[in-house]
């Protein structure tokens, strides 16, 4: 038996299409962290809802970051990333860092100097600390390639999630 076909028209591919179409794709929230570009310049961070896996071996990430964004000027340098995976007990968090001129790293972030410098935020589900190895242009945004150094998977808690534009916690 055959599947009746969705008669509805298709719609031409805009951004506003994209945004509606991955409003439907629940997907984990992760913030990428940087060390500052110089000793003196403070550390950036963003949360991310791209951050894939993309090899085990090597074991290898991507997340892509918006080449307008006030973290991409200290990423677009960077030797080394942190990946942080948040629990849903940190939706706080992720809006922190999603929000523009957040003073991300101030109180109430806790957070600690991780291997090669690296941000790393306390009470996380799961960290890496990366080296990337490519950036990749793709239209506003640059594609981070990075491979995994180092790291901790043994936070406790169950992921947060982002879904319809919003944080959200996994039902049971």
């Amino acid at each position: 038996m055959t599947a009746t076909p969705d008669l509805r028209p298709a719609q031409a591919a805009t951004p506003d299409l994209l945004r509606s179409v991955f409003r439907q794709h629940a997907a984990g929230v992760a913030v990428i962290t940087a060390p500052g570009a110089t000793p003196d310049a403070a550390p950036v961070g963003f949360t991310a809802t791209s951050l894939a896996s993309v090899s085990a071996r090597p074991p290898v990430i991507s997340f892509g970051i918006g080449v307008g964004s006030s973290s991409w000027p200290t990423v677009a340098e960077a030797e080394h990333v942190g990946v942080h995976i948040l629990g849903e007990h940190q939706a706080e968090l992720a809006a922190t860092f999603a929000k523009s001129g957040a003073d991300r790293f101030g109180a109430p972030t806790r957070w600690f100097e991780g291997p090669e410098g690296v941000p790393v935020l306390d009470g996380v589900l799961a960290w890496l600390v990366c080296k990337v190895i490519a950036r990749v242009p793709a239209g506003d945004h640059q594609i981070v390639l990075a491979e995994a150094v180092c790291g901790d998977p043994a936070g406790a808690g169950r992921p947060l999630l982002y879904h319809q534009g919003r944080f959200n916690a996994l039902r049971d």
